[in-house]
């Protein structure tokens, strides 16, 4: 399943609910030991208590502090430095945990991992920062210190809002201009004379002219000699010099746009290039985000906004971005203050770890916070954000390396041949001047007397009589070796290498010209970026690719579903006429109206939905529902007409449901088709309509879907005061946490015999091509809810190891679960797919995909 970006929730969304609990009494520091029946886990002591390891940092970078005692427990601190205060720093650490009183908002805090396999994170410092300040003192002796300090010496990014003066200040930010290309005019002979003579070739052909400039070797014209190697260096460079000159013109055009930056209190024309961190900018729909910036509001009344990635990763879907309701006063008031202390730049474009301190909060941000550089700004009318990283410090831009010289695997193959051909040019002129040298050996007495050699001029005139320039026996043989050489050369012939560069123009010209690659829906043709790799495309042996969205229309749609050990939705059919029109009314008269939507649904389950809410059966086909409703990050958005959307919107009735993933669309659109209609998401809370009446969850935690977890949940508080979490996801990873006894300690063989019912379904679904997902939830008891929320919060918050820290609050709660259930979904594949594969493997290409 495709991740989604999580939804923020702000401490007022929740402010009633989790504040009844007391938190338990935290543990003796140690191992945490097995959180659910096949999974473990261990928390280290750093782990444990790393969010209240003693601050060292100097004045300026000194921080609010809420806990009364913090300052003597840090002067105590100080006295014990050695690895024997051991005991010391945990009792001083969970003192001051337990006095520390900090609103935290409860959601919004889980950081995106796609993919770890195919984007690595790399941390970039950048080398223009130099911070002014002395170098941090360790303790080299004490590991335990080591293990505390590790945060403070992350040295992490402090940006001042609305304040670019002080931000830049103390460090040498970089600006928001860009450059892209690869020469420049001083650069552009030596370096590109440099990246063509890796061919081996033209290094050849220079030996040659250069030999032939020495009188004794002269075989050609000296002049003549050097054209064919000019000519092909000088069409070379013109080629490089055009590619190189329009990056500079697209860097030009990019540099000089200009964005709304906050200047004298009022939002006024900037140029991009002059833009730095710490300042304010607004972006307006259709717009291009200038730099990496973190959301302080959005025309929408929740913070919500929605930008396209395209420029990013390839994916046409819009993703939702958030901004924290903390700053919503920023914007009403036009007060732009606060201190962002985030992490430094790094390559990773889906994780974005920060903290916001603003009233004496402390606020966490993640990655549905930010907005980076090169994404656009669509369905919304209008944002507002600072800037943290600018110009070659955005993401975007640490991952566009320069581009290298690429050669195809021609120019390796003829590289290679000209070495051996090379040395067997050496081996005949070696013959040659050996056989010179024997000959010279043998004759050396009567030179004079040779017709074809002689050591004096017989001629008519002044040199009549005149010894000839004889340079002994050894040089002449090594003369003799180099006028073999450059007699011999035509053995590589120039020739060969501007023929290429000829023909690789006239396939560039007809590739682009051909109709037949020509897409009219988009009004594109085919762009030949680099003249040097031509040949590859007919040598092409392997395509490796996506399937979803590349092979696929990335359109989901719902088909089966497995609920309480009983397959639903075989009977199915694709044609319209067996579709059942669903009809649920508004019972609020703030939505008055019947939206109507052709959904494909089974008639045997939609009858057990409508029967009252007893039975095993029943409750979990509700469950079932409530949890495909609330477990997601869709959003609803009522519309009065068909507005145009360029994301993958299904419309029911009057609401579009927008979110990242196809995946949880599909999904929100078979339970509103059932009756589990998902009308209304806040940052704290959300609703939805069953049959007809509304019940409102409030959102206490969000677990985004990650690659490590394989799964998503959501902690919500019902109505009657009982909390419970839903959680979705890979079948690989959810049924090892299902419970297989019940509430006595006995083994359960009633849920033991649904678990492998539901299996065999899976197997079933995925037989048939469907995208599968399993179902499950779980209610938490006052001692399971309170000990996940003091580790969610400190996970929060983290800057460092956020991510992993809140994997470890999430497996507190994610185990023993119930199974409800599990979904399959169709994903159909794009015309013209099979065709294009039987192609492929008519001309011999394997097309294996991930």
């Amino acid at each position: 399943m495709s991740t989604v970006d999580p939804l923020l929730l702000s401490s007022s969304g929740s402010a009633d609910s989790p504040s009844k609990h007391t938190a338990p009494a935290r543990p003796s520091v140690g191992s945490l030991n097995c959180l659910c029946r096949a999974d473990s886990c261990s928390s280290s002591v750093y782990e444990d208590c790393d969010t209240a390891s003693v601050n060292f940092a100097d004045e300026g970078d000194a921080i609010p502090r809420h806990c009364p005692e913090e300052s003597d427990v840090s002067r105590v601190a100080e006295r014990f430095q050695s690895a024997d205060s051991h005991f010391f720093h945990r009792l001083s650490v969970e003192c001051s945990q337990k006095e520390r009183q900090r609103k935290i908002s409860w959601g919004g805090v889980m950081e995106m991992q796609r993919s770890p396999s195919s984007l690595e994170v790399g941390v970039v410092s950048s080398s223009k920062e130099k911070p002014n300040r002395p170098p941090r003192g360790r303790n080299k002796s004490s590991h335990f210190e080591d293990l505390f300090s590790s945060e403070q010496e992350h040295d992490p990014r402090l940006i001042h809002i609305n304040d670019p003066v002080r931000t830049n200040d103390r460090y040498e930010f970089t600006g928001n201009e860009i450059r892209t290309s690869k020469y420049t005019l001083i650069t552009f002979l030596p370096k590109n004379l440099f990246i063509q003579f890796h061919r081996l070739a033209y290094v050849y052909f220079l030996v040659i002219a250069a030999l032939n400039q020495l009188p004794p070797l002269a075989v050609f014209g000296r002049t003549a000699s050097l054209f064919p190697l000019l000519f092909v260096l000088f069409v070379t460079a013109i080629k490089d010099g055009y590619e190189d000159w329009r990056r500079h013109r697209s860097d030009r055009n990019e540099n000089n746009r200009e964005a709304l930056v906050l200047q004298h209190g009022d939002f006024r024309s900037k140029k991009w290039k002059h833009i730095c961190a710490g300042e304010v900018v607004k972006i307006h729909s259709n717009e291009t985000m200038p730099c990496d910036m973190v959301l302080l509001g959005t025309s929408d009344p929740n913070g919500i906004a929605y930008i396209q990635t395209m420029n990013l990763d390839g994916e046409s879907n819009l993703k939702t971005r958030y901004a924290r309701q903390e700053t919503v006063t920023m914007i009403s008031h036009s007060s732009y203050l606060g201190l962002i202390k985030c992490e430094q730049p790094n390559r990773n474009i889906y994780e974005f770890t920060a903290t916001m301190e603003l009233n004496n909060q402390r606020i966490p941000l993640g990655q549905s916070n930010i907005v980076l550089r090169g994404c656009q700004l669509k369905n919304t009318e209008w944002i507002i954000g600072v800037v943290v990283y600018a110009g070659q410090e955005t993401k975007a831009m640490l991952n566009s390396t320069i581009s290298r010289s690429k050669s195809s695997n021609l120019e390796s193959y003829m590289n290679r041949e000209t070495l051996w051909l090379s040395a067997f040019l050496l081996i005949t002129c070696s013959v040659v001047a050996t056989g010179m040298g024997v000959w010279l050996f043998k004759n050396t007495k009567n030179l004079d007397a040779l017709p074809y050699y002689r050591r004096k001029y017989f001629t008519f005139g002044r040199e009549n009589r005149k010894d000839f320039e004889f340079y002994g026996l050894a040089l002449e043989i090594f003369f003799s070796f180099l006028s073999s050489v450059i007699i011999f050369q035509i053995m590589i012939p120039i020739s060969l290498y501007i023929t290429m560069e000829l023909v690789r123009v006239g396939q560039s010209y007809f590739m682009i010209g051909d109709t037949r690659m020509y897409d009219s829906s988009s009004g594109s043709r085919f762009q030949c970026r680099s003249l040097n790799i031509n040949e590859d495309l007919g040598q092409i042996r392997y395509i490796f690719s996506d399937k979803t969205g590349t092979l696929t229309q990335n359109k989901m749609e719902f088909q089966q579903a497995s609920i309480y050990g009983r397959n639903y939705g075989s009977s199915l059919q694709v044609t319209s006429d067996s579709s059942h029109e669903i009809t649920i009314a508004e019972s609020s008269s703030q939505h008055d109206r019947k939206p109507k939507s052709e959904i494909n649904v089974d008639a045997l389950l939609l009858a057990l939905l409508k029967q009252p809410l007893f039975g095993e059966e029943r409750l979990a086909a509700h469950d079932f529902f409530l949890t495909l409703a609330a477990c997601n990050t869709v959003i609803p958005v009522s519309t009065g007409g068909s507005p145009d959307l360029t994301n993958e919107v299904s419309e029911v009735g009057a609401i579009d449901y927008q979110g990242e993933s196809p995946d949880e669309q599909a999904l929100v659109i078979a339970a509103s088709a059932y009756g589990y209609k998902l009308v209304e998401r806040t940052t704290g809370h959300i609703v939805i309509d069953v049959q007809g009446e509304r019940i409102r969850l409030d959102v206490l935690g969000l677990h985004e879907f990650d690659s490590v977890r394989k799964r998503m949940s959501v902690v919500v508080r019902f109505p009657d005061d009982t909390v419970k979490v839903l959680v979705k996801g890979a079948d690989t990873s959810m049924l090892s946490i299902l419970r297989t006894r019940n509430h006595d300690g006995l083994f359960d063989s009633l849920h033991a015999k649904t678990i492998e019912t539901t299996e065999n379904h899976l197997s079933s679904y995925s037989s048939e091509g469907l995208r599968t997902l399993v179902i499950g939830s779980k209610y938490l008891s006052n001692e399971e809810f309170s000990e996940w929320q003091e580790r969610y919060e400190e996970a929060s918050t983290s800057m460092t190891e956020r991510s992993a820290k809140l994997r470890q609050a999430a497996a507190l709660v994610e185990c023993d679960l119930t199974l409800l259930g599990a979904t399959g979904i169709e994903d159909k594949l794009q015309d013209g797919v099979p065709e294009a594969i039987e192609s492929l493997r008519q001309a011999g290409i394997k097309e294996p995909s991930s």
